[in-house]
């Protein structure tokens, strides 16, 4: 008998600075899909507020934020 274990996935919010067109949002969300554990990214132009839906146990939001540096652009955690 295998036993699976389904783990509910962690909503992490981001704010980022420096997004200074749309194509920006296609660099973050490319970058940030590739970590293993993502399971979406949507990332908001207007507001510059990345939401990531990921496995805590495999990805963690620092491995998250510097992937956004990787992309170019400065993030960090946000409540709202």
């Amino acid at each position: 008998m295998v036993m699976t274990t389904t783990t509910t996935p962690t909503h992490t919010k981001l704010r980022a600075e420096g997004f200074s067109c749309p194509s920006c949002v296609t660099k973050i969300e490319k970058q940030v899909g590739r970590l293993d554990g993502v399971e979406a990214v949507q990332v908001h132009f207007a507001s510059s507020r990345i939401e990531v839906e990921h496995d805590a146990a495999k990805v963690s939001v620092d491995e998250i934020v510097d992937a956004v540096a990787k992309a170019g652009y400065v993030s960090k955690p946000s409540a709202f």
